[in-house]
């Protein structure tokens, strides 16, 4: 046996998630650019966002034509600037949804309409199905809202009765990664520790662990960053990441421009599958 198949076969296999698909045209060339050279395995659809048009899907999905590729997932939005896709959606801001801290806070004290969150959650399901042919093979939440009270009940009532088969993500990091002192990351274990609870009564599949939370605005280059994700990740775990190229249509819906390219250019290089394979890692077959 050669040393690379050895590596493989005894390697940890997990999932490296591009989030944020259709967001704009050229985070979706990015994002297919990876899958195409195979430094991702699953990236997760914007059914919400303008620009994820049926010739973005098609182009997604036909990387999927033959031997599958890339796992693909619905992005579940419910975050400012978008807007819902379902009729009488509320709360509303200027005919958008909330922004992310707004929702945080009236879902924390459990002041958003529950009826309208499962409607709104699954006419993006359903939007997705009409568009790739196919129920997602998983569901995640752009910002994390699928973590929040309230919505993480209407994701799995929606995700129990319409895709029963997909898993969903959780962001709860490998025991052997806690740490006190990374706030977002603690706030996202002790999120997750409901989700996955509620996900269990469900018979709803969720990742072992996850990594990939980090200061967007941090200088310090994503190639000394990356290797983090990878300590006590389980076979399994899930990395999210969010590369792409920055056009004009991004830095209208986003503030998180230039740092995509840098992870863009991170899991383009050498440097990457040589982190993965010296760390005992391997991406999953979706």
């Amino acid at each position: 046996m050669n040393a690379a198949r050895s590596v493989r076969k005894t390697a940890r296999h997990i999932w490296l998630c591009a989030d944020d698909y259709g967001i704009s045209p050229s985070v979706d060339e990015a994002i297919r650019a990876l899958i195409l050279r195979d430094r991702l395995n699953a990236t997760s659809v914007m059914m919400a966002a303008p620009h994820l048009t049926p010739e973005e899907a098609d182009a997604l999905e036909m990387l999927n034509s033959g031997e599958k590729r890339v796992a693909i997932g619905l992005h579940v939005t419910l975050t400012a600037p978008f807007k819902p896709m379902s009729a009488g959606f509320a709360p509303l801001r200027d005919s958008c949804f909330l922004p992310h801290p707004a929702l945080m806070r009236a879902a924390m004290a459990r002041r958003l309409q529950s009826e309208r969150l499962v409607i709104e959650i699954a006419t993006q399901l359903r939007a997705f199905a009409d568009v790739f042919g196919h129920l997602p093979d998983f569901l995640d939440g752009h910002q994390h809202v699928h973590l929040l009270p309230q919505v993480r009940d209407a994701v799995l009532k929606v995700v129990a009765e319409t895709a029963p088969t997909a898993w969903l993500r959780q962001c709860g990091r490998a025991l052997s990664a806690k740490r006190l002192r990374d706030r977002k990351a603690l706030a996202l274990d002790v999120l997750s520790l409901g989700l996955k609870r509620k996900a269990s009564g469900f018979g709803i599949a969720t990742n072992p662990a996850f990594a990939g939370a980090y200061d967007f605005k941090s200088r310090t280059g994503f190639a000394k960053i990356f290797p983090r994700f990878l300590a006590g990740l389980p076979d399994g775990g899930l990395i999210m990441c969010h590369p792409g190229f920055v056009d004009s249509a991004l830095e209208r819906l986003d503030s998180l421009t230039t740092q995509r390219e840098r992870e863009f250019a991170y899991f383009n290089s050498d440097d990457f599958p040589k982190a993965l394979a010296s760390h005992g890692f391997a991406l999953a077959q979706p």
